[in-house]
């Protein structure tokens, strides 16, 4: 059993803190002036997070952040408007569990994206098994809906290329007293391993590749899927292992029986599974020992967490 990781949350902005020219932009992308705004908790942004209601009778989720703040954030905001903006006619048309993108705004070095507010309930953590199976079957039937990708994406071989080389960057430096015992006994063996991950995880679905309790909305019947900005194309079974290995760091579920109710992780190649463990678990390991990120100086311990959840599951399929 893994010790739950520590909750999600960067230093999030209220709305009555934003500059009065970036809520004059996004209320002028919103079509109506903003009647109140609740700050939602969860995720890493070091920004605006709210669901909103405006004055006309509209609910909104907002998200804001300014490059200053963090510029991989800001990146990563500008990156998923394109995407919903792309996905759009399929959102429109009911063929998606993703919320639509009604407007963009910018301003100075702000971007806020407004996005139609779900009425839902992040799955509880740890993980009940109900839960599990919801997110699960939801994610065969967008796995579907996505194959081959409807829009155009990089291969999650380009967009993860850097990402991916946690064990080799550890390897150059097997020294480092941080490192748990078995991790520094087997850093060469992982370093090999982890180079063949991008054979195993090409493919032509759609992937969303940041799957957590806090990207995924439970609304009555329905599994919403929200923050889009790492879509790429490869794999349909790379989603499902990814939740694994958070559900496992929110405490609960061994990953090997969350897999079993995945179409997709069940016919893949066991050796595919264990590649993309590797190369997901060096990550997390690797980024965790790094310095904090500006603004999002949680990441960190949740990256540790995420860390030793895959490396748990590693060392069942490895040794």
């Amino acid at each position: 059993m893994v010790t739950p990781g520590p909750p999600t949350g960067g230093a999030r902005v209220h709305w009555e803190d934003l500059p009065a020219p970036v809520r004059a932009s996004i209320e002028r992308a919103c079509g109506a002036p903003v009647a109140s705004a609740a700050t939602q908790h969860g995720g890493f942004s070091p920004g605006l997070a709210a669901r909103a209601l405006c004055a006309d009778g509209t609910r909104v989720f907002i998200k804001a952040v300014s490059a200053r703040a963090n510029a991989d954030s800001h990146r990563y905001h500008q990156r998923e408007a394109r995407v919903l903006a792309a996905l759009d006619p399929l959102i429109a048309a009911g063929r998606l569990p993703v919320p639509r993108l009604r407007a963009t705004a910018t301003s100075g070095p702000w971007t806020a994206l407004v996005i139609d507010d779900v009425d839902g309930r992040q799955p509880s953590t740890p993980w009940r098994a109900p839960d599990v199976g919801r997110v699960l079957a939801a994610l065969d039937r967008l796995a579907r809906a996505l194959t081959p990708a409807p829009i155009a994406v990089p291969a999650i071989t380009e967009l993860y290329a850097a990402a991916y080389t946690g064990w080799r960057a550890l390897a150059r430096r097997p020294a480092d007293g941080r490192l748990d015992p078995w991790t520094r006994a087997r850093l060469g063996r992982l370093a090999g391993l982890e180079e063949t991950w991008a054979a195993h995880a090409h493919g032509d679905t759609l992937l969303h590749t940041d799957l957590r309790a806090d990207n995924i909305l439970l609304s009555g019947d329905h599994v919403m899927i929200v923050d889009w900005p790492h879509a790429c194309r490869g794999a349909a079974f790379v989603d499902p292992v990814l939740l694994a290995i958070g559900i496992a760091a929110d405490g609960g579920h061994d990953p090997r029986r969350v897999l079993a109710g995945s179409p997709a992780a069940r016919t893949a190649d066991p050796a595919a599974i264990t590649a993309l463990v590797c190369a997901a678990a060096g990550y997390y390991t690797e980024r965790a020992l790094r310095p904090p990120p500006p603004g999002l100086a949680p990441a960190r311990a949740r990256q540790a967490a995420h860390g030793r959840a895959a490396r748990q599951w590693l060392a069942r399929l490895v040794d």
